[in-house]
């Protein structure tokens, strides 16, 4: 199993766990191709709007660049793999849906700092819809360190609360900020392929990459339920269905 009986108890009762070295070699390759390629992408929008901001990303300091994985093969091979059906269905259960996807990336010696916030932050700040937390796989492309910028986690006994809490935004970085105490977290140091799970309700940050080498991450995230608006009871994010009942129902062939 890639997942124990005591990862599943701290993912449950502090809102984490680390699960080394577990997306195969193939698939943190594919990952690591399509990185490139958006990024470049990314690159070319910019430059069509005349800018070096889009949202949160800083043209070579940080990007977010998500809603790609539907459209490529590569990436949609390891949403919906072996590896992330039984990680889903250890935190979530057996019935999953793709909610989010996007990578995130810092620049050699000047990606930008990520401050304190919950996912689940972000979805009430722009709108928000109530909603079970929803799970969050942090999967580190490149060796992550405190030096390059890796996550922090605040756990739930010393985050003070296991609901969301209203953001507010950071002027400047467009960064929606939750937590304002002094606990630092405490830093997740993994190599590349492992999978950091939190849940969306989990206070998380990221420090600057003052490497000479850029830091990526891609970023999966799945949820028991459809989530739906309040306003108008539309989607806010995907609802894929993943699994069903337990079983991987998703046609790859899309």
């Amino acid at each position: 199993m890639l997942i124990t009986p005591q990862q599943i108890q701290q993912y449950q009762e502090q809102g984490f766990c680390v699960l080394p070295n577990v997306i195969p070699p193939e698939h943190l390759e594919n990952l690591r191709n399509e990185c490139g390629r958006y990024i470049e992408a990314m690159h070319e929008e910019m430059d069509r709007q005349g800018t070096d901001t889009l949202g949160i990303s800083h043209r070579n300091q940080r990007y977010f660049i998500s809603r790609r994985g539907l459209d490529s093969a590569k990436l949609a091979g390891f949403l919906f793999s072996d590896v992330m059906a039984e990680v889903c269905q250890a935190l979530l259960g057996p019935q999953v849906y793709l909610f989010n996807e996007q990578y995130v990336v810092k620049s050699a010696e000047v990606g930008m700092k990520f401050s304190w916030h919950q996912d689940s932050g972000y979805v009430d700040f722009n709108g928000g819809a109530p909603h079970k937390p929803y799970l969050s796989c942090w999967c580190p492309l490149d060796d992550a360190t405190i030096e390059n910028g890796t996550v922090y986690i605040l756990p739930f006994d010393r985050a003070g609360t296991r609901e969301i809490v209203r953001h507010q935004e950071e002027a400047g970085s467009n960064d929606k900020i939750g937590y304002f105490g002094t606990d630092p977290g405490d830093p997740v140091e993994v190599t590349a392929g492992s999978i950091v799970a939190f849940t969306s309700f989990t206070f998380h940050r990221s420090g600057p990459n003052t490497t000479d080498k850029m830091r990526r991450v891609y970023l999966s995230q799945y949820s028991s339920e459809p989530l739906r608006k309040l306003a108008d009871n539309s989607l806010w994010g995907w609802a894929v269905p993943f699994l069903q009942d337990g079983q991987n129902v998703v046609d790859l062939r899309f």
